[in-house]
């Protein structure tokens, strides 16, 4: 606006120059054709600056900045709640997440690149590119690195979740909530399927960001329900999910479920022929989201996931299976988990939130199974659960206030189990205290 104010102020000048001369005295062709001349390159540069400023409104910034207080029941606790603390600290300050989004959009084309900064560096969150079919405008094809399409869980936002963090269930079966690979978005504008939309895609199944290392493809893919009840201020959303997958081992030791034996315990597969093959990753998941505003207080959501299945792990953990270079024994387990969460709107800026989710890596023993005399279970057997409190308050459009406590519970296993599976026969003190401060534009 400032150039175009220059230019004009400056075509003025000129005509003042021009006209404001002896009025007596006619005005040459010569000097008529330099006004002519100023003018079209005015008109000139508008259009490029018209152009630029067209290209410029399609570009939007976006980001958020989560700094945060954390306080243990005791040091060095392995933590969901944003990480494992340090053997000697209980308690730390953190960058928890800076992200900055930067997002072309050209109505059928989009071009997206999402950056997060924190104290342990610099990392890649989204970076893909989507195409929209110009007919029905109905289906997208997104290829890059994006959130994985399972559940409901993933894909809301860090910046709008009002728990501090995904719930145990999904940090252990989708790290990192991204990953390589490309999908397809069906979700109709008009008609009556217009209230469904599916998502399915192929990726590479491996970490979040991590190259393919296996010559398999995970499928992944969400159908999807919208039910809008305007006259009774109410909405529901909800979901059924699947994940299709395979995990390839460098071992040959195969490690599953002995339902032949008395004593219910891993039986081990060691013929050389497992050596790079291949066992399944299976998820299946369910989810609902209920949106109601309640007279006085005001609104609420009340969300829930399901999800059990396969999951190919080692001895030590039950989280997503990655081989390297190190050769590592696969176990498979069968598992469960969900979560429900509750937030109620406060007025204008207040909200209270109760969070409960539950993960159980091996549905197949019980608690007293492990550690008992010839059981050859491990603490990535154990099941947890954890009961969220939290508060947040909206100091305004941009920032917000959260105050979390995280109460977790591990099931009390054998009490003659030994080793690294010896404190687990009391409750661990492993509770996190999370005061966070969030600035979100």
């Amino acid at each position: 606006m400032k150039v175009i104010l220059i230019l004009l102020f400056s075509l003025l000048i000129s005509t003042q120059l021009l006209f404001g001369q002896d009025s007596t005295k006619a005005v040459t062709p010569e000097e008529l054709g330099e006004v002519k001349g100023a003018v079209e390159g005015m008109n000139e540069t508008l259009l490029e600056m018209k152009t630029v400023l067209d290209a410029l409104k399609k570009i939007k910034v976006s980001g958020y900045l989560q700094t945060q207080y954390q306080t243990a029941d005791t040091a060095g606790v392995s933590s969901f709640a944003g990480g494992n603390f340090p053997g000697n600290v209980r308690s730390r300050f953190q960058v928890r997440r800076g992200r900055i989004k930067f997002n072309y959009d050209n109505d059928l084309t989009q071009y997206v690149l999402q950056i997060d900064v924190t104290q342990n560096g610099v990392g890649i969150k989204d970076a893909f590119a989507s195409v929209k079919e110009p007919w029905l405008r109905a289906a997208t094809l997104t290829a890059g690195v994006f959130d994985r399409p399972f559940g409901f869980e993933i894909s809301y936002s860090s910046g709008s979740r009002e728990t501090p963090e995904r719930s145990r269930l999904f940090q252990t079966l989708f790290p990192g909530e991204r990953e390589l690979g490309a999908k397809i978005e069906v979700m109709p504008e008009i008609g009556p399927l217009s209230y469904f939309n599916l998502k399915a895609g192929l990726f590479n199944g491996v970490l979040n960001i991590a190259n393919e290392n296996d010559r398999y493809k995970d499928f992944i893919g969400r159908l999807g329900v919208q039910l809008p009840f305007e006259e009774q201020n109410l909405a529901i959303d909800g979901g059924f999910s699947l994940y299709s997958g395979k995990a390839a081992t460098n071992s040959k030791f195969i490690y599953s479920f002995d339902n032949t034996s008395t004593i219910k315990k891993y039986a081990v597969d060691s013929s050389i022929s497992n050596v790079n093959n291949s066992y399944g990753r299976v998820y299946y998941g369910g989810d609902i989201q209920l949106y109601y505003d309640l007279p006085v207080l005001g609104g609420f959501s009340l969300r829930g996931e399901y999800i059990t299945g396969q999951q190919p792990g080692t001895s030590s953990s039950n989280g997503f299976y990655n081989p390297s270079s190190t050769i590592t024994p696969l176990y498979i387990r069968n598992f469960q988990g969900w979560y429900v969460n509750y937030v109620q709107n406060i007025g204008l800026n207040n909200q209270l939130l109760v969070k409960y989710d539950v993960l159980d890596p091996n549905t197949d023993v019980d608690n007293n199974d492990i550690g008992a005399a010839g059981s050859n279970f491990n603490v990535a057997d154990i099941k947890y659960s954890t009961l969220g409190l939290g508060w947040i308050y909206h100091w305004d459009a941009n920032v917000k206030f959260v105050a979390y406590y995280d109460i977790v519970t591990n099931e009390k296993i054998n009490p003659a189990a030994t080793g690294s599976l010896a404190p687990f026969k009391d409750e661990l003190r492993d509770n996190v205290f999370t005061l966070r401060m969030q600035y979100k534009f």
